[in-house]
């Protein structure tokens, strides 16, 4: 009798761990796990129209993966597991849904590419347009009157009966408005136009004291005397920018920049060509090292909260990575520099 009952018990205790095994593996923790990613090669992922692509060398962007740590097993490899980190969703993503942040890293690889046409033409002395197409949404305060009408990734277009095409004539429109006051926003949500109607509350800072209480940047698409193609595949974000117009650049102008060097870097590309800081670099040059590569291009430290220079040669460092790295502050920066390299032998 004793050992049947020993035996209902070890049963009962199984079922338990297996239940809470069951139940721990559907709580979704407050985390993101970042961890090396891939390093891409661009010459067949970029075309650019009559452009040369017999480069002796490569150049080459850098990812990073990244994972919700939906249970927490998850976290617990996030924990211990080499070259990984953690970070919480909140730092990550803000209060966006994930159809707010899948829009949002969508139109910042779209602006990665409109931005590394533009920088990579222009140092070439080759003509670009560029048309303005609204105003985006990028993030929408939780205090706001906006916050359950707007989502990140709206494209704003007219206000009130007053077209807008750029932010600034956005914020110029709402200069003499104050706190109280509603306005009629028209914007773009999934190829659907919708209006809403906002009260404008109170700025502490900014060039107008009231306004919807969104953050805002221009959409536009950037026109070029020759075709650009890119194709990005899944890669979402704009640390590819910098990569991207070296390679556009490359196949744009005469001879090879590459002198037969494998060159991976990262960093964000405005229109003009200035290199920003990105998230991940200590994951990106672990990436770069497990790929062999000879030179890594990474956004030089500026201003006062800028950290990827010091992070990535830190990194580079404890782990002595055999990789030339090279902090710069724009494109023609790193242009020059390839320039100036001997042929590799």
């Amino acid at each position: 009798m004793s050992s049947t009952l020993s035996k209902k018990k070890k049963q009962r205790i199984i079922i338990g761990i297996l239940l809470v095994f069951a139940i721990t593996l559907f709580i979704p923790t407050p985390y993101y796990i970042y961890r090396p990613g891939t390093v891409e090669e661009l010459a067949s992922k970029v075309t650019v129209e009559d452009g040369d692509k017999s480069a002796e060398g490569s150049l080459y962007l850098t990812t990073v993966l990244s994972m919700r740590a939906s249970n927490i097993y998850y976290l617990a490899y996030g924990l211990l597991a080499p070259h990984t980190d953690l970070r919480k969703v909140k730092e990550v993503r803000g209060n966006m849904s994930d159809e707010e942040y899948s829009r949002l890293l969508e139109h910042m690889m779209n602006t990665s590419q409109q931005n590394a046409y533009a920088a990579a033409f222009q140092a070439a002395n080759e003509e670009i347009t560029i048309t303005p197409k609204g105003v985006f949404v990028r993030q929408i305060t939780e205090t706001s009157d906006a916050f359950h009408k707007l989502e990140v990734g709206d494209v704003i277009t007219q206000v009130d009966e007053q077209p807008v095409k750029e932010a600034t004539d956005f914020i110029d429109y709402l200069a003499h408005k104050k706190a109280g006051d509603t306005i009629n926003l028209t914007f773009v949500r999934d190829s659907s136009e919708k209006t809403e109607s906002i009260k404008l509350i109170p700025l502490e800072n900014g060039a107008n004291s009231a306004g919807v209480g969104i953050v805002t940047e221009t959409k536009y698409t950037v026109d070029t005397v020759r075709n650009v193609n890119i194709d990005a595949e899944d890669i979402g974000g704009p640390s590819a920018g910098l990569m991207f117009s070296l390679e556009i650049y490359n196949q744009l102008t005469p001879g090879d920049i590459t002198k037969g060097y494998e060159i991976a870097g990262t960093g964000t590309i405005d229109m003009n060509g200035n290199v920003g800081q990105i998230g991940g670099i200590r994951e990106k040059i672990t990436a770069v090292d497990r790929a062999d590569i000879d030179i890594f291009f990474c956004p030089a430290d500026i201003g006062e909260y800028d950290t990827n220079e010091k992070e990535v040669l830190e990194k580079a460092k404890e782990e002595g990575y055999d990789v030339t790295i090279v902090p710069v502050k724009t494109l023609q920066e790193a242009i020059d520099y390839l320039q100036n390299l001997p042929e590799k032998k």
